[in-house]
């Protein structure tokens, strides 16, 4: 599996627990999803900022943006499309 690959299914996953933590927040409070999702939300964070730091051509940026909690993933991963965009390697985002 590549490393962007990995930082995209890891992005998903940390979009998708902080929603539901929201969700689960806003509405019924249940201590049984906090303790199920919560954990799954700390080590998607991780891994995306993991993956995000192990993209060897990462475009100047990406790293910091993929420390960002919550969303850091969709950010980094947003920064190398742009930049594979402009002429570099899908793959890497490499120029």
């Amino acid at each position: 599996m590549t490393t962007v690959r990995t930082l995209r299914i890891a992005a998903g996953a940390e979009a998708v627990s902080l929603a539901v933590l929201l969700g689960n927040l806003v509405t019924t409070h249940t201590q049984s999803v906090s303790a199920l999702i919560g954990p799954l939300h700390g080590t998607a964070y991780l891994v995306v900022i993991a993956a995000a730091a192990m993209i060897p051509a990462a475009p100047p940026g990406t790293r910091w943006r993929a420390a960002v909690p919550g969303v850091g993933g969709l950010l980094a991963l947003r920064r190398i499309a742009d930049r594979s965009r402009a002429g570099g390697d899908p793959r890497t985002g490499a120029m």
